[in-house]
């Protein structure tokens, strides 16, 4: 134990011994059974010198909880912010004090000093152990003295109660017993070190919550039931704009004063409300605090709304599912007919600006590929790339997937709601494509939203604003169905801003080697194809690039390669014959000169072999049928029938 001194840094909880008569010396006797519990801190002051040596410990977080009695204790009590513990005295100690009285000095009338109240109980009791016991009560230092010069002049000669009353009753020739007893000052340091370890945990617990508060960069303000401002950290002063040096509490409730009254009289809460506050933006939440089922206040939390927009833009870019990121660049646009370098000119001016595009084309031309390739050459790159197919639902479908819906908007709808493609694309592309295939009215409601820029969920009654760049495109006559009454004329003009047609792979066939030579490299891996495989597969092929149609465009021609390097990587696949029932394509093309080398043929074979090829065939292989029946690619029995035709 020690006295005040310089504040120590200490980590068991601190109580200060305040007493200004005996009970400090009785307290000095317990407190080292405690020392491993606590640190115990003696002040032989009272009343208003008590409280000025102590408050700068209690400022400082050194002493966590007052030990006093009597008195001096209900002062301290008055005008200090920690708890103060009281030593009480209970009967057993009143009457243990009446029997030493009465055994030491026998027959000497009695009297009884007790803190606020006097005891009826004592009073009928005295009479009956025939003692004469007089009582009174004091709450302050003058009145100690008063009952111990009241009590001498009724006759008393012993006078029980605190150390003070002792003093004063030995000063005047009095005899005297201390009131309270070991007992009760050692139950008195249990609940002290007891509420002194709970409120150093209490203690700790505000301050990290404080620490985590006022750090935050949301503004945070607690009320309490009464609308009384609780605490404040530095965010909600910065963001409301209040002045630090004039009455905070003043300028908080004009500034939400409002909300705080909506609240308590309407008792509903308040979230993600969109106010005006000081000239900024902010986004505003207020919710009760309940303890124990009962409303204690209330906490109001604000948020700029910037730095919502700032940290919705990262989450969208950082955190954004797979599928929203585009793979492709305009660079994987392959070839250099002049057809195609048009799509790739018309496509950089297109992604140089926010303007919409419309592609058209047939289908499988590469739509989506060069969608992609403007949305990662404009300055929307790293933001979502959202794709949809406008004829792959159902009508009563596409509204909910494009705009999203609330819970509850019709039966089947996802719990809590779901937001739309477009506030998935928001900042990023929307590429919408088969637009031609939209029903009329997600056409009225697409048109809405190109219009004003903000989508509304089904069953929502509020818009949200979106930034989308939208790509749509088509394998239809827009026009045409414009005319027929099928599109929506004013829809089509919003969307045909800058159109782009994508050519067809017949018109622009000197590409097509080129083509097939980078999607036969980009499946080579899969396919486990070898170097002569791979070129064994083109040389396949090249009668297609030149006599084939390609009514399947692009996707057709990777499909036929994927086929085959299937087909011809094993070793094991049959003759002519048999790659026509596995390539029909042949047999849909203009039939070209059968190409023969080294007395093979090169390529597929005609679509109908005649029997001058039959001769041409074994004049080459020295009229060896088997050999002349390899090179055409058929079987013996059907050079045998040709040869009898």
């Amino acid at each position: 134990m020690s006295t005040l001194g310089p504040i120590p840094n200490q980590t068991r909880p601190g109580i200060a011994l305040v007493s200004i008569s005996r009970l400090g010396k009785l307290c000095e006797t317990v407190a080292p059974r405690y020392t491993e519990r606590a640190k115990f801190f003696s002040v032989r002051e009272g009343y208003g010198a008590a409280v000025t040596a102590l408050q700068a410990y209690v400022d400082a977080g050194t002493v966590d909880v007052v030990l006093a009695a009597g008195s001096n204790g209900l002062y301290l009590r008055e005008n200090l912010s920690v708890p103060v513990v009281m030593v009480k005295v209970n009967g057993f100690d009143v009457l243990s004090a009446i029997t030493q009285a009465i055994t030491m000095w026998p027959g000497a009338p009695i009297g009884l000093v007790l803190h606020e109240t006097v005891s009826k109980e004592l009073t009928d009791l005295s009479a009956s152990l025939k003692v004469a016991l007089k009582q009174r009560a004091y709450r302050s230092i003058d009145e100690v003295r008063v009952a111990v010069d009241t009590l001498a002049a009724d006759g008393c000669k012993v006078i029980i109660g605190p150390g003070l009353a002792c003093d004063l009753a030995q000063q005047a020739g009095l005899h005297s017993v201390f009131l309270y007893s070991l007992g009760a000052v050692e139950e008195a340091f249990e609940r002290s070190i007891e509420l002194a370890r709970m409120s150093r945990q209490k203690e700790s617990k505000r301050a990290r919550l404080n620490t985590i508060v006022a750090h935050l960069r949301d503004g945070v303000a607690a009320f309490d039931d009464a609308g009384q401002l609780e605490a404040i950290n530095p965010a909600m002063l910065d963001l409301l704009g209040l002045d630090r040096e004039r009455d905070v509490s003043a300028q908080l409730a004009r500034a939400i004063g409002p909300l705080l009254r909506e609240m308590l009289e309407r008792d509903a809460l308040i979230e993600e409300r969109i106010e005006q506050i000081g000239g900024r933006a902010l986004i505003v939440n207020c919710v009760p605090i309940i303890e124990q089922g009962v409303r204690s206040g209330s906490v109001l939390t604000v948020q700029d709304a910037l730095v919502a927009q700032r940290i919705d833009r990262s989450l969208r870019t950082n955190q954004r599912p797979k599928h929203l990121v585009p793979r492709h660049g305009l660079y994987d646009l392959i070839g250099a007919s002049a057809a195609l370098e048009r799509v790739r000119r018309l496509a950089r001016a297109g992604a140089a600006h926010d303007a919409t595009v419309l592609l058209t084309g047939e289908s499988g031309t590469g739509k989506e590929l060069v969608a992609q390739g403007i949305h990662n050459a404009s300055h929307r790159r790293g933001n979502p790339f959202v794709a949809f197919n406008c004829a792959a639902l159902p009508e009563g479908l596409i509204e909910s997937e494009l705009f999203g819906h609330e819970e509850g908007a019709f039966t089947g709808a996802r719990r809590g709601g779901n937001p739309g493609l477009f506030e998935i694309a928001h900042t990023g592309t929307i590429f919408l494509d088969e637009v031609g295939e939209m029903p009329a009215a997600s056409q009225s409601r697409l048109l809405r939203v190109l219009q004003e820029r903000e989508v509304m969920k089904l069953g929502s009654g509020r818009a949200t604003p979106i930034d989308v760049r939208v790509i749509a495109a088509t394998h239809r006559d827009l026009h045409a169905l414009v005319e027929q009454g099928v599109f929506r004329a004013d829809l089509y003009f919003r969307l045909n801003l800058l159109q782009i047609e994508l050519p067809p792979l017949r018109k622009r066939r000197e590409d097509i080697p080129e083509l097939a030579r980078h999607l036969l490299e980009r499946s080579a891996t899969k396919y486990r194809l070898s170097a002569a495989d791979a070129q064994r597969v083109l040389e396949f092929l090249t009668p297609l690039f030149e006599h084939y149609a390609w009514p399947g465009n692009v996707r057709e021609l990777e499909n036929l390669i994927a086929r085959a390097a299937i087909y011809l990587g094993d070793v094991t696949s049959g003759g002519w014959q048999d790659l026509r029932d596995v390539f029909p394509e042949f047999g849909r093309m203009q039939a070209p000169p059968v190409p023969v080398a080294n007395g093979r043929v090169v390529g597929p074979p005609p679509a109908a072999l005649t029997r001058d090829d039959v001769l041409r065939a074994l004049e080459q292989n020295g009229d060896n049928r088997a050999a002349a029946s390899r090179a055409l690619g058929i079987g013996r029995t059907t050079l045998w029938r040709l040869l009898k035709k």
